[in-house]
């Protein structure tokens, strides 16, 4: 899985990106930089959710949530950021979330 590393890519990605909200997860989806590039994907757990064991947990669950649904999409550079919610929901609940989250800024996953 591709991740977004630098800085600046986070930011292009967050600032140009496109905006989908569900209670479990956000989403900021974001064409890649070039025609053809592979996807990338980042995610993040602002410090409102906790100490730095929570966000962790958060993250990964993120991360195996995003290995269910096929991402990262070919071209696209997606962000997901975990809520209070989503370290304590059901690994399905999640998977479904994303899953309407990738239909609602139409993308096949």
């Amino acid at each position: 899985m591709k991740t977004i590393k630098s800085r600046s890519d986070f930011e292009r990605v967050y600032t140009r990106g496109r905006r989908y909200n569900h209670p479990l997860l956000r989403m900021v989806i974001s064409d890649a930089v070039s025609e053809g590039d592979p996807g990338r994907v980042a995610f993040a757990a602002p410090k409102r959710l906790g100490n730095a064991v929570l966000r962790n947990r958060s993250k990964r669950v993120l991360r195996e949530t995003a290995r269910a649904c096929a991402i990262p999409v070919l071209g696209r550079d997606i962000i997901l950021f975990a809520t209070a919610a989503t370290r304590d929901a059901r690994p399905e609940e999640l998977v479904a979330a994303l899953q309407r989250l990738l239909a609602r800024a139409g993308v096949d996953a």
